[in-house]
């Protein structure tokens, strides 16, 4: 496969909100882990009343720094992409420390996920945000961007006077998003990623790790792995290779086996669509445990 450029160089500064732009700051959680990369990162947006998108896990101590590095500052907007437990738990901690309201995703989709950190089920906005909806503040407009497919809800959100895109787990740069369904849909994150292309965004804020630089062409690349993934499993199954997991064994064989969960759930979210599109067939009772075969 052709390679991605990712970057996977970072270094948190953890315990300290620090400054990235005139209107961003960022915070990142010491919730590192094979899926989390270095921590969540949680942004601030504008300066004395501020929005802060993602505010993280369930994390007392991590909340505790966020409003002591907001000493003298109100937040009046929380704002959160997506329904997993390294994203959205922290919305509510904050809510109860500051009394903003929780805008943003809905609550959560389907259950069934099995990797990253879980779902979210306890999630409840005060305010449902929908694509194209604006929250504005002093200094800062936000637009919000639909982009299903990593989870059914999923949203990122546009600085309109910088032009950057907070991109959540939807476009990352240290990896590819892990697509799990029932709640993650392969057809949905591909053309929530194809939707992101004839924007204007000059800069990606991805929760997980370093910006993204050149993101338009970024997403092609994104696009272009994910076709070929796709043709890489219909090949497996021309071979023969009719199970998820003889599959995952091929594709994944150079991938720490740590992953190899969620590289499943990728494989099941291509299988699925191929299923949907009617160019691939199942037999079995159970989708994750089935046998794909090619139709005729």
């Amino acid at each position: 496969m052709k390679p991605i450029a990712f970057n996977r160089q970072f270094e948190p500064a953890y315990g300290r909100l620090t400054r990235v732009t005139p209107l961003i700051r960022r915070l990142v959680a010491h919730n590192d882990s094979p899926f989390t990369a270095w921590g969540t990162g949680t942004y601030v947006i504008g300066s004395g009343a501020v929005a802060v998108i993602d505010p993280g896990p369930d994390d007392a101590a991590h909340i505790d720094t966020l409003l002591a590095g907001l000493s003298g500052e109100t937040v009046s907007h929380i704002l959160v992409t997506h329904t997993h437990r390294d994203h959205s738990p922290g919305a509510r901690l904050l809510k109860a420390r500051t009394g903003a309201p929780i805008l943003g995703c809905g609550p959560h989709g389907l259950e069934g996920e099995t990797v990253e950190a879980g779902a979210d089920h306890e999630h409840v906005p005060d305010r449902q945000l929908h694509d194209g909806e604006t929250v504005a503040g002093a200094g800062w407009t936000i637009d919000t961007v639909f982009t299903p497919g990593h989870t059914s809800n999923h949203l990122c959100y546009a600085l309109a006077e910088e032009k950057s895109l907070f991109t959540g787990d939807h476009v990352m740069g240290w990896s590819t998003s892990v697509v799990s369904p029932p709640d993650g849909d392969m057809t949905r994150y591909m053309a929530s990623l194809a939707k992101l292309l004839p924007r204007a965004d000059r800069l990606y804020y991805p929760t997980h790790g370093a910006p993204i630089a050149e993101p338009q062409a970024y997403v092609e690349q994104l696009l272009e792995h994910r076709r070929e993934r796709e043709a890489q499993v219909l090949a497996c199954l021309r071979e023969g290779r009719d199970s998820i997991a003889a599959m995952v064994a091929k594709l994944y064989a150079d991938v720490d086996q740590r992953l190899h969960q969620a590289a499943a759930r990728s494989v099941l979210a291509h299988l699925l669509k191929l299923v949907e599109e009617g160019r691939v067939g199942a037999e079995g009772d159970s989708l994750a445990a089935a046998r794909y075969f090619i139709k005729p």
